[in-house]
Order: structure tokens, then C-alpha cells, then sequence
């Protein structure tokens, strides 16, 4: 355990939490979210305060991921891919994504799907947050 983790016993579907973060579920039957809430404490967070973007898992559950992103302008993840399909919904801000050889651009309210193993990065045009869902490969 580091420093960081509280000394607790961690339930199943849950995160150990952090000094930054209290433990969360990450698994269904329901879960609920306010976004704004989500995005702006996620920007008071030393790792957005001292850095250029955070992230916070919302949902981690057999078959399903959802991250929420906050970007400072000028911020980019480089390029990666995922093994399943993914899907990038802007909530504030303007962000770029590039994949197969084009450029999208990904204003407030729009959203785009990629499937599985395609490599593609997203820049942020200005302060951004975006929901990232991420559903897994079934084999």
C-alpha cells in the first residue's frame, strides 16, 4: 500500500481511493453522475492544478468503460488504441481527433465512434472535458 491509498478494507467493485480521491463503485446495478460536479473537481485536483489534463473512471464493469477527461488548452494524449470499440463525447470545451488518416473536430454536444485497435489521439483546442466509453472486446 502506498502512502496515498487509505488503510482500508477495499469492497469488491470499488476503488482503494486516495489522499486525492475518496474510495468510488465503478459497478453497476446503477450508478449516477453529475457531470459539472465530476469535471470541476477533477480540475481543483493537484494532478490537473499541476499538470495538463486528469481523468476519473466512472464506470469499470465487465464489458464497459467510462472516463472522464478534463484537457487544458494545448493538451494532447499522444497516440494509443484500445482493443474495443470507443466512443468520445465532448461536454466543454473543443477537441480534435485524429484517426485514419483524418482530422475531426469535436465541438460542445458532438460525439464520435471508433472501433476496436485504431490508432487515434485528441488534442484539446481549448480547456475541454470529454466522456470516454470504452466497450470491451468479447471473445
Amino acid at each position: 500500500m502506498t502512502d496515498t491509498q487509505i488503510s482500508r478494507t477495499r469492497l469488491a467493485g470499488e476503488t482503494s481511493g486516495s489522499a486525492q480521491r475518496p474510495p468510488q463503485r465503478l459497478v453497476l446495478p446503477m450508478l449516477s453522475f453529475d457531470l459539472l460536479t465530476e469535471q470541476e473537481l477533477l480540475r481543483r485536483e493537484e494532478s490537473y492544478r499541476g499538470g495538463d489534463r486528469n481523468a476519473k473512471t466512472l464506470v469499470k464493469e465487465h464489458g464497459l468503460s467510462v472516463v472522464l477527461t478534463v484537457m487544458r488548452s494545448g493538451a494532447r494524449l499522444q497516440e494509443h488504441k484500445t482493443a474495443g470499440p470507443l466512443s468520445i463525447q465532448t461536454l466543454a470545451g473543443h477537441i480534435r481527433l485524429h484517426a485514419l488518416k483524418d482530422t475531426i473536430d469535436l465541438p460542445v454536444g458532438h460525439v464520435v465512434m471508433l472501433d476496436g485497435n485504431i490508432s487515434h489521439d485528441v488534442e484539446a483546442l481549448e480547456e475541454s472535458a470529454f466522456l470516454l466509453t470504452i466497450a470491451s472486446v468479447q471473445r
